[in-house]
């Protein structure tokens, strides 16, 4: 299986819905339209809101989405992955790691010294992946506002 990862682009945008939306599924959520295109033109502008997509065989089966943050402790920006989905069809042969690799690499490139995200507890799947690739360090809080 051939699995390849390459920047969204204008072109993928029906698809790349396809996959946000399942995404925000998965996590029981959802996302007005206007928030789906706001992301989408986020990410296709000078906005800093990166994503990358996931490719086995020509079919698009994954996607990240990725932003550079300053930070009070370093001169660098950190990088926060925001998003991570893999098609159900396709979990487990890798495209998951694929995608954090890659962004990884931009990160290194870009000269940021962390990389980091967070998943829902109780993200079994994804936690064992995670878990062979990063560290756990922190824990975090979260007060939801203007709900």
């Amino acid at each position: 299986m051939n699995i390849s990862i390459r920047p969204i682009v204008e072109s993928d945008y029906v698809r790349w819905l396809e996959l946000f939306k399942q995404y925000i599924e998965f996590y029981k959520s959802h996302l007005s339209d206007e928030q789906y295109e706001l992301t989408w033109q986020r990410i296709n502008s000078d906005f800093n809101m990166h994503g990358l997509l996931a490719e086995v065989d020509s079919q698009m089966v994954g996607l990240t989405h990725y932003i550079f943050r300053p930070d009070t402790w370093e001169i660098e920006d950190f990088c926060y992955l925001e998003d991570l989905y893999v098609d159900p069809k396709v979990r487990g042969v890798g495209v998951g790691r694929a995608l954090i690799k890659a962004v990884e690499q931009i990160a290194i490139q870009k000269g940021s010294k962390r990389l980091y995200w967070t998943t829902a507890e109780d993200n079994e799947v994804a936690r064992k992946l995670y878990d062979k690739l990063a560290v756990v360090d922190r824990v975090m809080y979260k007060i939801y506002l203007n709900q």
